[in-house]
Order: C-alpha cells, then structure tokens, then sequence
C-alpha cells in the first residue's frame, strides 16, 4: 500500500504553517497506514472520496485499488470550495 499525493498537493502543504504541515503528514501516515483506513466516506458531489481529520484540516483522498491518492489539504472552511 502507498500514498501518493497529486502534484496540485506541494502547493496546499506550502500555505500551511510548518508546525501543522508536520502534524498533517503524521495524521496521514497515522490514519491511512494503519490496518484500516481512519477516513470517513464522503457524500454528494464528493460521492467515492473520503476525507481525513487532522486537527482543523482535511485531506481529500480517493483508494484506488490498495493506494490512496491525496487529492487535496486545506483548512476544514475552504476543502470543499472549487479552486
């Protein structure tokens, strides 16, 4: 199993405090490489996407086969809003 971050991904984690960006990439490998899946499945037009709560940022994340594919970090008021 691995992780895989889409490109769009390195200028999400740029925004964001070193302190939390850190505590970001420990919640993802906490929460998607343990035996399950920590994330909660989405709904609506975010239909087949799961999301991951660390502290007040989520990350959007799709399973493709056994791999996760980091779709997008941010702030829980902005995740869901279009670029």
């Amino acid at each position: 199993m691995t992780i895989v971050y889409k490109a769009s991904v390195r200028g999400d984690l740029a925004r964001i405090d070193p302190v939390q960006r850190q505590r970001i990439r420990a919640g993802i490998e906490r929460g998607l490489r343990s035996d399950g899946h920590d994330g909660e499945a989405l709904r609506g037009p975010f239909a087949g996407l799961y999301r991951l709560r660390v502290g007040a940022y989520r990350v959007i994340y799709a399973r493709v086969n056994t791999d996760y594919l980091v779709l997008r970090i941010a702030h829980r008021r902005n995740v869901y809003r279009r670029r």
